[in-house]
């Protein structure tokens, strides 16, 4: 009922045989152990290279490093197919390169790309993004954690917190003010730490939603990186983070309509099979309603997703206005999948309330999606300034 014809407009042949791919790895090798996996609050690390086998880790990455060069519509098929097994902690864990390693791709020197991208495509090393600080929030300009220049070396004096794969991680880009004198966003720079170098501290957070997936509070108490290991030009990070906020607001936006229409897909089964005074629930209106307030919700950010995807693959378009729509499409898309994991876990009743079912668990996980990768509030205010308004 709710697989629609492939939209020819958006969505190759290719694009096809790779979502048919991707659901079937998901279906095999994530849905039947996500809850045991929530509940065990963590998911075997060889599913990195399971994942990568299968080609899920490397899309969009050139060949030169074990990638798949693809369309932006390869990584949203993937955001979406991840999502229907209503896991968001394996999936924000296992797919956490896809915000540490793009600022190595694009700004990287050649040397830093060649050593650190194919062992994290391959699946034998995870990366992972370090910006948000304690108190500092979704402001990148506030950062505190300092880098000072040592001969060949940083050295390294700060907190990070929140950090996805934190405790795993073996590549960690870090956002770092390595000019003191500078205010807001001038004197940012981005290194990448690798392995666990003396000095860094790693302390696992409990969290409401994502159980499976790790996430850390950093600490670096002195700890030396090469200068070697500078993304981009020193004191000119700003931008490397910035443009990585983009495509990860995009992608989020993706998972989160695939979480809604995982809740979707379980009411409706529940409401299909549950009988209340000898009817089952699909057959009273006012559950019907509920489920079809849901459809138009998923329908309606998924459209404006695509539409926004097809703009940016294919049009120079106004920067301000592309920063502005990705605002949007995240804010429209979390607020479905919060009305569909609420109206779900009131469909369900009793059971929705109960650990193991999908929609309780997606639930629980709502609440970072509509905070992660910038906050609702933040991502109406600087698509309210990128508009003039």
């Amino acid at each position: 009922m709710l697989d629609l014809p492939a939209a020819p407009h958006y969505f190759t042949p290719e694009h096809e045989a790779f979502r048919r791919t991707v659901r079937a790895f998901v279906d095999r090798e994530i849905a039947p152990f996500a809850n045991d996996w929530d509940e065990a609050g963590s998911f075997p690390r060889e599913l990195y290279s399971r994942a990568a086998a299968v080609g899920c880790l490397g899309i969009g990455y050139p060949e030169a490093y074990g990638g798949t060069p693809a369309d932006a519509f390869f990584r949203l098929i993937q955001a979406e197919e991840f999502a229907r097994a209503g896991c968001g902690g394996v999936a924000a864990s296992l797919n956490s390169h896809t915000i540490g390693l793009p600022p190595i791709l694009n700004w990287g020197n050649e040397v830093l790309r060649a050593r650190i991208i194919p062992p994290v495509l391959a699946g034998e090393r995870i990366a992972a993004l370090a910006v948000t600080e304690p108190g500092g929030g979704s402001d990148v300009a506030a950062l505190r954690l300092t880098a000072t220049r040592d001969g060949d070396d940083y050295v390294l004096e700060g907190e990070k917190t929140f950090i996805t794969s934190g405790m795993r991680a073996d590549v960690i880009t870090v956002a770092v003010r390595t000019d003191p004198a500078g205010r807001g966003a001038n004197g940012i720079s981005a290194l990448v730490v690798e392995g666990n170098p003396p000095g860094l501290e790693r302390t696992e957070l409990r969290k409401m939603g994502w159980w499976s997936s790790d996430t850390a509070h950093l600490r670096f108490r002195g700890v030396r990186v090469p200068a070697a290991n500078l993304v981009g030009e020193e004191h000119q990070g700003f931008k490397v983070f910035m443009a990585n906020f983009n495509s990860e607001r995009l992608y989020m936006s993706a998972s989160a309509i695939g979480y809604a229409e995982a809740c979707l897909r379980e009411a409706l089964a529940w409401a299909r099979q549950r009988k209340t005074f000898g009817a089952p629930l699909a057959e009273r209106q006012v559950i019907r309603h509920k489920l079809v307030d849901m459809a138009a919700r998923i329908e309606s950010a998924r459209s404006f997703v695509y539409d926004l995807t097809w703009r940016l693959e294919h049009e120079a378009g106004d920067g301000a206005q592309r920063v502005a729509r990705i605002c949007m499409a995240k804010v429209l898309a979390t607020q479905a999948m919060q009305f569909c994991a609420d109206q779900a876990v009131q469909i369900l009743g009793g059971m929705g309330f109960m650990r193991g079912t999908l929609c309780e668990r997606v639930y629980r996980e709502v609440k970072v999606m509509m905070i992660g990768g910038g906050s609702e509030e933040i991502m109406k205010d600087l698509a309210a300034r990128q508009l003039g308004i």
